[in-house]
């Protein structure tokens, strides 16, 4: 016989549930969030056009930072049209319980899209811009590849983070972001600083600025992320927003000011090698030539 509890009338009763489920709600972007993906899209758009136009004004030895920045641009646009289009966006569902006291706790499902393609943008052109700063600095192979590494663990944790459904999860992932967000503050902060003195003053001041603009974007996505994914202390729409406007401050504002002003110095970087001229007779791979004595 089930352990069900009885009326007078005999008519059998379920026991009271321990947590009561209430109303999912959804958490997506209006259509003001959608206007200011597609105005991103094309401001992205843009950039590349006018970066790659100013690659090709270039000898091809020197046109290194230009074709790395566009890349940068060029893959934002993408994301952001995935985006715009709800192709790079997905419902990550939420469970918040409130405890009650004399009731039944009270079960909150919320779902909230998480835009996954800017994590995709990010992995990619976040290295680049790491790229354009080390190399203007002159930092050595180890300590790009140091950099690098580190700012992929940042971002692919943080889009971890975002796709749990498990609060202490979420957080370590953040906290595990932050913490290799601090590797690449050092390589750039601390060695990049060191080895931009050996050169000219110029490109020393340059790197300085630059590089504290970007450090200073880069500082407050994290902060953006723990009001928004994080916390949902915003709405998407403010989240959108937000991304926004630093996307568009440390990419396109990023790569004019970087274009234009290291093209202005007499000392501009010029690459010989594999870069401009390809493999070489001595690289070249030989095909039906004999061995002497064959």
């Amino acid at each position: 016989m089930e352990p069900l509890l009885k009326h007078a009338t005999g008519s059998p009763v379920a026991p009271i549930p321990t947590v009561i489920p209430d109303v999912p709600s959804y958490q997506t972007a209006s259509e003001t969030g959608h206007r200011t993906l597609w105005v991103v899209f094309v401001l992205m758009v843009l950039s590349s056009i006018a970066f790659y136009a100013l690659a090709f004004r270039q000898p091809v030895q020197k046109r290194l930072f230009h074709v790395l920045t566009a890349f940068i641009t060029t893959f934002a646009a993408i994301s952001y049209f995935a985006m715009a289009v709800n192709d790079g966006v997905s419902l990550n569902k939420i469970v918040v319980k409130e405890a009650q006291k004399h009731v039944p706790d009270v079960e909150h499902i919320i779902f909230r899209e998480v835009y996954w393609a800017r994590y995709v943008d990010w992995s990619l052109t976040t290295p680049l811009l790491l790229l354009d700063l080390a190399l203007l600095a002159g930092l050595s192979g180890a300590n790009i590849l140091v950099a690098v590494v580190a700012d992929l663990i940042m971002i692919l944790t943080g889009l971890f983070a975002a796709l749990t459904t498990d609060a202490s999860s979420k957080w370590g992932y953040y906290a595990i972001a932050c913490i290799a967000y601090i590797v690449v503050i050092y390589q750039l902060a601390i060695n990049g600083r060191n080895v931009v003195q050996a050169k000219d003053s110029k490109t020393a001041t340059f790197f300085a600025a630059i590089g504290g603009f970007t450090l200073i974007l880069w500082t407050v996505y994290p902060i953006i992320w723990g009001i928004a994914d994080g916390s949902r202390r915003v709405d998407v729409d403010a989240e959108i927003i937000a991304y926004a406007v630093l996307d568009v401050l440390a990419k396109p504002v990023f790569g004019f000011w970087l274009l234009f002003t290291h093209d202005s110095f007499s000392s501009t970087t010029s690459i010989e090698g594999f870069w401009a001229n390809g493999l070489g007779k001595e690289g070249a791979i030989r095909v039906g030539d004999d061995d002497e004595g064959a």
